[in-house]
């Protein structure tokens, strides 16, 4: 054996190994892009997830609300009603999808309930505890009264002396819920605080219990599939043989759900992953064995250039077809990736709309109040009209139908700025008339402000102020910040809120209440960011940050400040001129 030959053999294998090397290294940095692009999606599909859940579970809390506050109830607390009450119950939940509807006693008793037995003493469940304490309470389980897996919510029910009398409660089925779930691409779990499957998209894991200290799930006749789990690059990967439906390797997230007393997971395939990253490292590995081919081709075939030649226009070739592939697969992402954008601007408008719907239900009692009061009016000024006819007064009776004409207008300007605001609107920038707008905000969130004893500091201008803006969604930020005030100001002894504008470069609108301050300011137009009790009915961080949103897209800006008692909320807006309407 000559020495040239074992020379340039042991190049050859120092290049191959140096390849080799550069192909694994090149395999692990694609994984882990991939697993971090992975992570991202499903941390979003999760997210989504979650809140679809939440948003489920929401309407039968509220359920529970307005039922509590039915004259039925009334009865029921004093021994009476149960026949007209469980035939209301088993039609509401019949309309609504609940699995039962039941009303309890102070004991904890059952009275009447929609499909459940009467009798039955829930007294030891906790969210009977809580309602009857004058809370909200919800919990969960496999328990009675019910067969089968249920989510509960309760209201305290209040009698005329303003004390509990017994509590609604509404108990939605997750078999009904997880029907609207199946075939999703993630496989999604929520399991609660001892580690059992409690909802998912994956009916095979239904109450399947996560292993004291350890990750991972068993079902429940203890028989554990195979499993094991491991850290890439600060990811959790599952590798899983729980069946045909789910991954067998799999990218492991979580995302805590402390409103519903539940943990979201997610578990996404890691083979798209690994086949990607294992079409770049064999690429890369290609066009170094190519290079390294022409280099040692051209050195050792100088005599014949024109047969090298020939090689190198295939290699180039074939790497160009790569490449093209490659330029394909980066377009599809791309639509991919637009679809997903599409989607996540619908979601956007769909989160506006829901942060107008959660402001009307905040201020529902102020509203009926409102329209109370012209009703009773409109009542007395009729009697009162035909009275006077009777005694031959008719100048009088003119003069209590021209009140109620006016009471009726009243009516009707709160029920038109109660649809403008509730309908979902995507306007264009327009001439708005600021007046009108704060007059309309105002009026919405007066009831609410009456209730509560609030006094109101606001002078509505004679004149119109044109800004650049929508009508609907403009009103939308003045009345989520009106409510997030109002809501400030719910333990505070002095309530005043007010509502001003500065003339000047730029436009101001301040709205300041008495309440205890904002405690971070900087964070305050976080998107889920509150400073509520965790489980509070008010919202989940939304608000504000929507309503920052709206005003940046009108070219404006919402800033806050502490002040000496409370915070001032500083609108931005843009003044209309001829130069903009151009």
């Amino acid at each position: 054996m000559s020495r040239a030959f074992v020379h340039r053999a042991v190049i050859i294998c120092v290049f191959l190994s140096a390849v080799a090397a550069a192909s694994a290294g090149v395999w692990r940095y694609a994984y882990l892009q991939a697993l971090d692009q992975l992570a991202r999606q499903g941390e979003s599909d999760l997210a989504l997830a979650s809140d679809r859940l939440q948003g489920q579970l929401q309407r039968f809390r509220e359920l529970a609300v307005f039922l509590a506050d039915h004259p039925l109830s009334d009865a029921l607390a004093g021994g009476r009603g149960v026949e007209d009450a469980r035939a209301l119950f088993l039609d509401v939940a019949d309309k609504t999808d609940a699995l039962d509807v039941m009303f309890v006693d102070g004991a904890g008793r059952v009275q009447a309930a929609a499909r459940g037995p009467a009798g039955s003493d829930l007294g030891a469940t906790g969210y009977v505890q809580r309602a009857l304490q004058g809370a909200l309470g919800w919990g969960h389980g496999v328990a009675k009264p019910l067969d089968g897996r249920a989510f509960y919510h309760a209201a305290p029910s209040f009698g005329a002396d303003g004390k509990v009398q017994g509590a609604i409660v509404v108990a939605a089925g997750m078999d009904g819920i997880e029907d609207a779930w199946r075939g999703g691409l993630r496989a999604v779990f929520f399991t609660d605080v001892y580690g059992q499957v409690f909802v998912t998209n994956r009916s095979e894991l239904v109450l399947w219990q996560r292993a004291a200290g350890g990750p991972g799930l068993a079902p429940p006749d203890g028989t554990a599939p195979p499993f094991d789990s491991y850290e890439t690059g600060g990811h959790e990967i599952w590798r899983l043989g729980w069946g045909p439906y789910l991954p067998q390797n799999a990218l492991h997230l979580v995302k805590h759900l402390p409103v519903i007393g539940l943990t979201g997971e997610v578990l996404i395939d890691v083979a798209p992953a690994r086949q990607l990253a294992k079409l770049q490292a064999t690429v890369v590995a290609a066009l170094c064995l190519a290079f390294g081919a022409l280099l040692f081709l051209a050195t050792e075939r100088r005599r014949t250039l024109a047969r090298a030649n020939a090689q190198l226009e295939d290699r180039v070739a074939r790497r160009t077809s790569a490449l093209s592939e490659i330029n394909t697969a980066l377009r599809l992402e791309v639509s991919e990736r637009k679809e997903a954008e599409t989607a996540l601007a619908r979601a956007q408008a769909d989160l506006v709309q829901a942060s107008k719907l959660s402001a009307l239900g905040k201020m529902s009692a102020g509203i009926s109040h409102e329209l109370n009061q012209p009703l009773m009016a409109i009542r007395s000024f009729a009697e009162n009209a035909g009275l006077f006819l009777e005694r031959g007064k008719p100048e009088r009776a003119q003069e209590n139908l021209g009140r109620i004409s006016d009471m009726a207008r009243r009516m009707g300007r709160i029920i038109k700025n109660l649809r403008a605001f509730s309908t979902q609107q995507t306007e264009p920038m327009t001439r708005v008339d600021l007046i009108a707008v704060l007059d309309a905000a105002v009026e919405m969130v007066s009831g609410r402000a009456e209730a509560m004893g609030v006094t109101v500091d606001y002078a509505p201008g004679s004149a119109p102020i044109w800004v650049k803006g929508g009508e609907v969604r403009l009103g939308q930020v003045f009345v989520n910040l009106m409510t997030n005030a109002l809501d400030a100001m719910s333990e505070s002894e002095e309530r005043r809120l007010g509502v001003s504008i500065i003339q000047g470069t730029p436009l101001r609108i301040e709205i300041r209440d008495s309440g205890p301050g904002v405690e971070a300011p900087e964070k305050v137009f976080d998107p889920f960011y509150s400073t509520k009790e965790v489980g509070a009915s008010e919202g989940m961080g939304l608000g504000l940050s929507i309503s920052y949103g709206i005003m940046q897209s009108f070219g404006g800006e919402i800033r806050v400040h502490n002040i000496e008692q409370g915070a001032v909320f500083s609108v931005e807006v843009q003044p209309w001129t001829e130069q903009v309407a151009a």
